[in-house]
């Protein structure tokens, strides 16, 4: 089972963009861009760099965001996967 993160409702309840992510965190542009906006679902999967990057744009740990990402932004089908 694969968990996924809603991190387009992450980057939008903390006021962030794909750019300034991807300014911030070094890296690039493109590769942050294909990683948060999959077409296949609402929620995408998260790698180590996606984790890096997005604690880089806020000064945080990587601990730190991905706590945040798995309290509030779980996907709920994975959830629903969880409990059965």
């Amino acid at each position: 089972m694969m968990v996924r993160f809603n991190i387009k409702a992450y980057l939008d309840d903390r006021a962030l963009t794909i750019y300034r992510v991807s300014k911030v965190s070094g890296y690039g542009y493109t590769t942050i861009h294909r990683s948060f906006n999959k077409v296949q679902t609402t929620a995408t999967s998260l790698n180590l760099r996606d984790l890096d990057a997005l604690a880089r744009a806020q000064h945080m740990e990587m601990w730190q965001v991905l706590r945040e990402l798995e309290h509030h932004y779980l996907n709920d089908e994975d959830e629903s996967e969880q409990n059965n």
